[in-house]
């Protein structure tokens, strides 16, 4: 049983189809605006009827701004370590930090022969594998002097020039099955991409401790290297197996791979929408709290008894405590501007409320909002303990994403057409009619989503709030408060959705309604982030 405590990432697994490339393209968009954090393709280049996977990541890293992006995985014999390392260096400094390196092996060796490529026995594929990460790494280190050197079997790069770096630390994941390959995975990979699919009961644990093993005896970390795993199923309304049944039931089924198998990057393989969108609204946020309170419990249950925590004035700062687990490597975070967990001082930046209304309509008075209490400029906080705040910020983004895609659904439906870019994600060719009945299913998934969270925060996170710090005693009776108005406000949208299908005269009501669920919605999480970002690190909340 293993937890390397890494934060949680959800991602997509998208079909590179070249039948129809909008479609592709406009998941992959979808991935972004459901609040996902990764968007993946697979690589097989000598298939003629799929795009080109680097192609393809470099047209949506231009068409998105927040999701990060890799090749799941890139076929090696077809692509030369040399300039993939330029090439993923690129595009990372392009996009702003967002590409990984999924790296395979090599398969299909008929098809990679007759692209060109080289035939490798197993044992081969794994050296050449290894020399091309030295290849790959070597690149990338700008900061030692002189050429790149490597004088492999299969690859020979005798004095090449360095450069460029990416823009962050980009990872690299490898897809691996076989002890040479999971060995090779603890001594050099910055993570574990295997298929649930191609996985036998035990093989996670199996893969674990061989990548334990090498990791430790080359002077690593385990916990150096995330595990991520590609993942399938579908939604139904009662269980039927392992991910075949409703969104609790996959929260469940994943909450326990994560604290059980230490999976920390959960990759859906789909191209259904609405497939992305409940795994984004439903499941990854359920998984998140039940690992973060499983992880919570056994934190306390690591405290000794004999020594309880002493009491202390607020004005005191709250002393180390020895982490329950070696302190996670930290993967980067989806908006790494404003919610990096980072040690040292508090990094993690609330988002601002920019003050824009959409409504004339007033649910509350604003400027009555209480505040807490003013953090001590010289405490200093861990990345385990800024971790909770960067959640909940990420946590919001996810319902602002999903916000926006209402507005957008709107404006396609009021046009009457569907844009061949994202909206062509959601529906194929439909009528208005059924351009009206997406919108309403969208509206209450959403309205679903945005209650589940509320009742989340009232009935755990908040109590535990007001019980460590009775300061924030107003703020969070204030919270509260506005959680039953944006109820109110939800209702008031279905209302206006009701009237919108049976009436095409409805939609200047339903536009109103969600004009005014942004303005409430927005202003509230923003005033919580101001005030709980902090706290929820100073009092070690998960």
């Amino acid at each position: 049983m293993s937890d390397y405590g890494h934060d949680l990432v959800f991602g997509s697994f998208v079909t590179p189809g070249a039948g129809n490339p909008d479609r592709t393209v406009g998941l992959a968009v979808l991935t972004e605006q459901v609040g996902l954090d990764l968007v993946t393709f697979q690589d097989h280049p000598y298939q003629p009827a799929f795009l080109d996977t680097w192609t393809l990541l470099s047209f949506v890293a231009a068409r998105t701004s927040r999701v990060h992006l890799a090749a799941n995985v890139t076929n090696l014999p077809l692509r030369p370590p040399a300039v993939l390392a330029r090439s993923v260096a690129s595009l990372d400094l392009l996009s702003g930090g967002r590409v990984g390196l999924g790296l395979g092996a090599g398969a299909f060796w008929d098809a990679i022969e007759a692209m060109g490529g080289r035939r490798l026995t197993p044992g081969q594929g794994v050296r050449a594998l290894e020399e091309a990460i030295e290849v790959i790494r070597q690149l990338w280190d700008v900061e030692t002097r002189g050429g790149v050197r490597v004088d492999g079997e299969f690859y020979r790069v005798v004095g090449a020039k360095r450069g460029p770096a990416p823009a962050h630390a980009a990872p690299i994941w490898l897809g691996a099955y076989k002890p040479r390959m999971l060995q090779l995975t603890g001594r050099r990979a910055d993570g574990w991409l295997p298929s649930l699919g191609y996985l036998q009961p035990g093989d996670l644990a199996r893969g674990n401790a061989i990548i334990d093993d090498a990791a430790q005896q080359a002077g690593r970390s385990p916990q150096d290297v995330r595990r991520l795993l590609n993942i399938s199923g579908q939604f139904s309304p009662v269980g039927r197996g392992p991910l075949d049944g409703p969104a609790e039931q996959w929260a469940e089924e994943l909450a326990e791979l994560a604290l059980g198998e230490g999976v920390g990057t959960f990759i859906l393989g789909s191209d259904d929408p609405d497939d992305l969108r409940r795994f984004a609204g439903e499941v990854a946020p359920s998984v998140r709290e039940l690992v973060a309170a499983e992880r919570d419990r056994g934190a306390a249950a690591e405290r000794t008894p004999a020594q309880p925590e002493p009491e202390r004035t607020p004005a005191q700062p709250e002393p180390e405590r020895t982490p329950a687990q070696p302190e996670p490597a930290v993967a980067p975070q989806v908006r790494v501007s404003r919610a990096t967990a980072t040690g040292g001082a508090f990094a993690v930046v609330p988002t601002p409320d920019d003050g824009v209304r959409r409504s004339e309509q007033q649910v509350w008075d604003e400027s009555t909002r209480p505040t807490g209490p003013v953090p001590d400029p010289e405490r200093t906080y861990t990345p385990q303990e800024q971790a909770t705040g960067a959640h909940l910020v990420q946590i919001h983004d996810g319902l602002r994403a999903e916000l926006a895609q209402i507005h957008e659904l709107i404006e396609q439906v009021a046009a009457g057409e569907i844009d061949a870019g994202a909206a062509r994600s959601h529906i194929n060719t439909m009528t208005m009619r059924q351009n009206r009945w997406t919108l309403g299913v969208y509206c209450e998934s959403y309205c679903r989503i945005v209650t589940t969270h509320h009742t989340i925060e009232d009935q755990s996170f908040f109590p535990r709030l007001r019980a460590r710090d009775p300061r924030l005693g107003p703020v969070v009776d204030r919270l509260e408060q506005e959680h039953h108005v944006i109820h109110d406000v939800l209702e008031g949208v279905d209302r206006a959705l009701v009237a919108y299908v049976g009436s095409p005269d409805g939609l200047a009501e339903l536009r109103a309604a969600v004009d005014l669920l942004t303005d409430a919605l927005l202003s509230h999480l923003s005033y919580e982030e101001r005030e709980l970002v902090e706290p929820l690190a100073r009092l070690g909340i998960a």
